[in-house]
């Protein structure tokens, strides 16, 4: 039996939507869980439903599907079919080790082979990760294109070292971007996620890529104010202004900068202990 793949949509064309429903629909193998006219609604979506495939649209309006990328809870992230209509950006998301990248006008027969290349990597028992290890490809490839895709220089940021009072009391990181170098006040992290050897960092709706193992950052950084919730995320405890239960022990943690995250049942007891804290 072949498994169905969730699957969310997401692209401003409607058009194209329409099309990439109704051509889907013809699909058994697939089952369309949300369709998605924005970066930001589609965040939302993947939030809520992690699904096992998305058809990402790089260029949109506000979140391109590149930040989009950057933005998804490294534990949660599906497969990866891009879809856009110039050529430059195709090869560019092909270089990102996506499954696959459709051009604009979409074809349904190229479609297809999309979905076969997809169905393939599901049912293969030897692939990695499609978590952790599959951001972490992506993010390496959008960082060393920075200089190339010009969807990529609004907010790509590497990370110079890292610097802090040895008495805890104004623990700084310093970003570098090109010639500049920007020094924040970790207490103003949102929350951070693990991609391979990389990390994302999200700042006041910014991502910053830093190349370091979540260990060695977390070392760094405040352990009574960032908390593991997932195997590879962590959060500013100080971000979170809802708790909400989920399924399976899982819970939901909203952030006051609109963002929400899946907190693992594994890190359960830092959400209960949490809990016991603001009571």
């Amino acid at each position: 039996m072949i498994k169905k793949l969730t699957t969310i949509l997401a692209d401003d064309e409607p058009l194209a939507l329409r099309f990439l429903q109704s051509t889907l629909d013809d699909f058994d193998s697939i089952e369309i869980v949300a369709s998605c006219k924005s970066g930001r609604e589609a965040l939302t979506a993947i939030n809520n439903l992690a699904p096992d495939l998305l058809f990402l649209d790089i260029q949109m309006p506000g979140m391109n599907g590149f930040e989009l990328v950057k933005n998804i809870q490294a534990d949660i992230m599906p497969m990866i079919i891009f879809v856009t209509a110039y050529d430059q950006f195709a090869l560019a998301a092909f270089d990102l080790h996506a499954v696959d990248y459709l051009l604009k006008p979409l074809d349904s027969e190229r479609v297809g082979i999309a979905i076969d290349r997809a169905l393939e990597r599901a049912n293969n028992p030897s692939r990695r990760s499609m978590t952790e290890e599959s951001k972490g490809g992506l993010i390496s490839a959008i960082a060393s294109m920075s200089d190339k895709v010009e969807a990529l220089s609004q907010g790509d940021k590497s990370y110079s070292s890292s610097s802090g009072n040895p008495e805890n009391t104004t623990r700084k990181l310093s970003i570098k971007d090109g010639d500049t170098i920007t020094v924040i006040d970790e207490t103003s992290i949102d929350w951070i996620d693990a991609a391979g050897d990389y990390m994302c960092i999200h700042v006041d709706g910014e991502t910053h890529i830093m190349r370091s193992t979540l260990n060695d950052l977390l070392s760094r950084l405040d352990q009574q104010i960032f908390k593991r919730i997932h195997r590879s995320t962590v959060v500013n405890v100080n971000r979170i202004r809802q708790v909400q239960r989920h399924t399976k022990g899982e819970f939901f943690l909203h952030l006051d900068c609109d963002h929400s995250l899946k907190a693992s049942r594994h890190y359960k007891e830092v959400i209960k202990n949490l809990l016991l804290d603001t009571q």
